[in-house]
């Protein structure tokens, strides 16, 4: 097996429990290998680290799966990762549908598998990793006894691997858009063509944080996509909901989705939310909870300063839509804007408005999603329930 030693002011933190190892950080490579290959990762004095997965064409050359010299990277290795990641998600309650693998958090760099009831979805968004995939896939198949396994791979980052982009069938073939039941509440899902595996299922321990703040309430959900916050504040007792996104198919499907639960309270506008919300301020429109989901509005940290100044706009818009006492609930799923930084881009935008914002809840993604606190990069969402006073 081929050694990768780092150079001894690189190897912090990789000896603090982070699994990646980029290309600046080794010292010499001994050994031959192919790119995909199990490696060995010590440091300047020789000391084991870890091993796991090697490519030489990303900019994260290795990824480490075990820091045991003695466990081989093996079919039994991943149906114990496998099974220890589910096991996980049973005793915390997340089981009918869920993230079963959060990649890095689960021991299982570059792998994401979600659950919708008896369908899984899978992405294997490193060489290293999908290497490995049809063994995962007939380990999973095993575990949740379906065949209905569907892969999207049609992330831009398997290029970065020198790999193509990809989507199909990994077992039977199945209806790829159905009905998914969730705490109460009826949403259509579409594996095959709807964002990332088809349903964020990050959001639901902050969606169910609704319930105390929406009975009777007027409610904006901007940026609602198939309209999820918007679904649990019309079923924890909103009185309206307008649900507004730039995607007309987005806003669609949020109508069937409406539609399903016979929820009536809801408008619908697609439009540019940016453009809608200050047209709103400039009216003096006020609601008692107005909800912001964008999308992650960077993807690096070249971007960074564009990105904060797009959140604190629609922020400041938000908070001037909310009604003296109501509620704003905002989220940023920017892994690069770090939690210290999406504060502040909010009090600021609270100083600009002149309001006083309150703190009722700041949470991370649903546990389903873990957090590991030495790989920062598994905390990328937050979600922040404030009262604007």
């Amino acid at each position: 097996m081929s050694k990768i030693i780092l150079q001894a002011k690189k190897q912090g933190r990789i000896a603090g429990g982070h699994p990646w190892v980029y290309a600046n950080e080794i010292g010499k490579t001994e050994g031959e290998y192919t790119n995909g290959d199990i490696v060995e990762v010590f440091d300047a004095h020789q000391h084991f680290l870890g091993k796991g997965y090697i490519n030489d064409k990303s900019q994260i050359i290795v990824r480490l799966l075990s820091r045991n010299r003695d466990e081989s990277i093996d079919e039994n290795f991943f149906r114990r990762r496998l099974n220890e990641a589910w096991a996980y998600r049973q005793y915390i309650g997340y089981q009918k549908n869920c993230r079963v693998v959060f990649g890095e958090a689960d021991g299982l760099p570059a792998l994401v598998v979600d659950k919708f009831e008896d369908v899984i979805v899978i992405q294997t968004l490193s060489l290293g990793i999908d290497k490995w995939k049809t063994s995962i896939v007939n380990i999973l198949s095993e575990i949740f006894n379906t065949e209905k396994i569907y892969e999207r791979n049609d992330a831009s980052v398997r290029e970065l691997e020198g790999m193509q982009q990809q989507t199909g069938f990994l077992k039977a073939k199945f209806d790829t858009r159905f009905i998914m039941n969730q705490d109460g509440i009826k949403f259509w899902v579409d594996v095959a063509k709807g964002q990332k595996t088809g349903f964020f299922h990050d959001q639901r321990h902050n969606r169910l944080a609704l319930q105390p703040f929406v009975k009777n309430a007027s409610v904006l959900d901007a940026c609602c996509y198939t309209g999820s916050f918007g679904m649990y504040a019309t079923k924890f007792g909103a009185a309206e909901v307008e649900a507004m996104d730039i995607s007309a198919d987005a806003i669609n499907e949020c109508k069937a989705n409406a539609k399903l639960n016979n929820f009536e309270q809801f408008k619908f506008s697609a439009v540019n939310v940016f453009d809608e919300l200050k047209k709103r301020c400039a009216e003096k429109k006020q609601y008692d909870i107005v909800m912001l989901d964008p999308p992650a509005f960077t993807k690096s940290r070249k971007n960074l300063a564009a990105a904060t100044k797009g959140y604190k706009e629609i922020n400041l818009r938000g908070i001037q839509l909310v009604k003296p006492g109501g509620y704003l609930v905002t989220s940023s799923c920017s892994h690069f804007i770090y939690s210290e930084e999406f504060k502040n881009v909010i009090a600021d935008a609270a100083g600009d408005a002149k309001r006083i914002l309150r703190q009722v809840a700041y949470n991370a993604q649903s546990p389903d999603h873990p957090l590991i606190w030495n790989i920062p990069e598994t905390h990328y969402l937050k979600c922040a329930i404030l009262q604007v006073l």
